[in-house]
């Protein structure tokens, strides 16, 4: 007769030896889950997941601007300090990276906050925080920011361009999985 263990058959004549790794292996992989299961649901503030989602979330987003338009990294994002004029793709990467990274961090705290206990959810809220981005930040603060500092890049206000919503999706769900991943690990 064959029992089950919650994840493998053990059979009653196994060895001893064979039967000490099946529980061995049943015990470490439970043990994982529940390490995993408990940093998800604990509300755990990982900013270190955010940072890290969030810089990569910003290299992913950035690859986007990079090929559809890239004036926006090259003299919208560095003008906001006044880093531009003249065009600075690099100087403008690097802020972006910055803002990218800081904005992975705020996800975490409202990641931790509410609770977002698996990965769906996660990828969900990662998505809502690349629209809320999008259309706070980008829509309505930056062109107002760049106005103020006398920009030849400032854009109508507001700016709810389409491709700019498509990076900031790509940016949150981006940040979302690799935050997930980097809880499980961090």
């Amino acid at each position: 007769m064959t029992t089950y263990s919650r994840y493998a058959p053990v059979q009653p004549g196994l060895t001893s030896p064979l039967r000490w790794f099946l529980r061995g292996a049943v015990s470490l992989r439970m043990a994982t889950e529940t390490a995993v299961e408990t940093a998800a649901s604990s509300g755990e503030f990982n900013w270190q997941a955010g940072a890290i989602g969030g810089i990569v979330g910003s290299v992913v987003m950035g690859a986007l601007v990079v090929v559809m338009n890239p004036p926006t990294l090259a003299v919208a994002i560095p003008s906001l300090y006044t880093l531009a004029p003249p065009p600075n793709l690099p100087v403008g990467f690097v802020v972006h990276l910055f803002h990218g990274a800081v904005l992975g961090v705020v996800f975490a705290g409202i990641a931790s906050a509410i609770g977002a206990d698996s990965t769906a959810r996660v990828l969900g809220l990662g998505l809502g925080w690349g629209v809320l981005t999008w259309a706070v930040l980008a829509a309505l603060v930056m062109p107002q920011w760049l106005a103020a500092v006398g920009s030849p890049a400032s854009p109508p206000f507001p700016n709810f361009a389409p491709p700019s919503l498509l990076w900031h999706a790509v940016y949150g769900l981006v940040l979302g999985g690799v935050f997930v991943w980097v809880q499980e690990r961090v």
